[in-house]
């Protein structure tokens, strides 16, 4: 009975394969195990552990079960119809220069820079609070719209699109301004 008990036990662990001669098994009418229908092709064999899901316990490869590879007929792959992309070209444009007064200006600089225009964002005579939040403002737009963001002078920032550029003239500009591009 201790060697029924621990079959048992194997079996249910996977440890053993399970014999059918043990059961009574009535086959349908016309089919026989021993001459079943052959399986799939095999491409490849897995593991089989706790986390696979179900268990192959008549399994005789130690853990391993072979599953078949999914079918990989022409028609199951589409191909893609080739698709020709514009590359934007960068161009320069002129910076539009904001002095916020409070932070409602915010809008002004997002829809500036929105429409592809750069823009020159001065914090020098605001209060500390008001320039912290616009600088936090500007480094999320500069951020979402894939732009830069860049320091060119103690609390001044130029805010360029990702398809724009500041041409050496208007920088030299900005310096003539007071600003040390």
């Amino acid at each position: 009975m201790a060697a029924g008990i621990m079959k048992k036990a194997m079996v249910y662990l996977g440890l053993a394969d399970d014999e059918f001669e043990d059961y009574d098994y009535e086959e349908p009418a016309g089919t026989s195990r021993r001459y079943a229908e052959p399986e799939p092709a095999v491409s490849s064999v897995r593991p089989v552990g706790r986390d696979s899901g179900a268990r192959d316990l008549n399994s005789r490869e130690g853990g391993y079960r072979e599953q078949p590879e999914p079918s990989l007929s022409p028609t199951a792959v589409t191909p893609r119809p080739a698709v020709v992309r514009p590359i934007n070209p960068i161009h320069t444009a002129k910076p539009h220069i904001v002095e916020p007064t409070r932070f409602s200006d915010a809008q002004l600089i997002g829809d500036r820079y929105r429409n592809g225009q750069p823009v020159v964002v001065n914090l020098q005579a605001n209060e500390r609070d008001l320039a912290r939040r616009m600088i936090d403002f500007c480094s999320g737009v500069t951020y979402a719209l894939a732009g830069a963001m860049e320091k060119i002078d103690d609390q001044v920032f130029l805010l360029t699109p990702s398809n724009v550029e500041v041409s050496s003239e208007e920088r030299r500009r900005l310096q003539e301004r007071g600003y040390r591009t």
